[in-house]
């Protein structure tokens, strides 16, 4: 395995970074003094962060992409070796969820929610192999306890981080046994203070809450 730099010498691409943990993510990976590529699907929050980051003397590129869709998540890895040669972390961080029974929730809202919180691991998690597997680094996946456990009114949420889990975790051995050298690691978070259920679907009849203890992700 390749010993990894230091953030402070480091190229990050960064998915879902204007919101949430990957707004705390930027801001502190900035502060180190990390190069980022912050990605996200609206312009208008991504420039703002940029402009913020910028005035602290950080080298940033944004790229609007849905990471959904393979081809804007190549896109952004191109933009990366354009600007920058390359990257040495890659943090599949944009994920989403639905509040609603099993039964309330339509399928095509259950697709969607996998096209962004599955298929986002999987696409950036590819992009990035491509590029590390020859230079080294990290793939970083950002799960949720309910990799592991069922949470009640979120099946298509918790079946997404199943799947997440399942990839990474596959993902991870078959680069090791081709001794490629490439981190792979899922993180596994508890419930944090985040405008995740907010920016929510929600079907059902009361405004979903998270379960005590919230964690403050700063």
């Amino acid at each position: 395995m390749k010993t990894l730099k230091k953030i402070g010498s480091q190229v990050i691409v960064l998915t879902g970074a204007t919101s949430g943990v990957g707004l705390i993510t930027a801001r502190k990976a900035a502060a180190l003094g990390a190069r980022l590529v912050l990605v996200a699907r609206g312009e208008d929050a991504l420039h703002k962060l940029a402009e913020e980051l910028r005035e602290h003397g950080t080298e940033v590129i944004t790229v609007a992409a849905d990471v959904g869709k393979h081809e804007d998540v190549a896109a952004v890895a191109q933009a990366a070796i354009d600007r920058f040669g390359g990257f040495d972390t890659w943090i599949n961080n944009a994920g989403v969820t639905i509040f609603g029974r099993h039964d309330d929730v339509p399928l095509e809202d259950h697709r969607r929610l996998f096209e962004t919180n599955y298929w986002g691991v999987v696409h950036g998690s590819l992009a990035a192999v491509a590029h590390l597997r020859q230079n080294g680094g990290a793939i970083i996946n950002m799960g949720s306890e309910s990799c592991d456990c069922p949470l009640p009114l979120q099946s298509a949420y918790v079946a997404s981080q199943h799947a997440i889990k399942g990839f990474t975790d596959t993902l991870r051995l078959e680069l090791e046994q081709e001794k490629a050298p490439v981190s792979v690691t899922l993180i596994k978070a508890a419930g944090m203070d985040t405008p995740i259920v907010t920016h929510a679907k929600n079907f059902l009849h009361v405004e979903p809450r998270q379960a005590s203890p919230l964690y403050d992700p700063s």
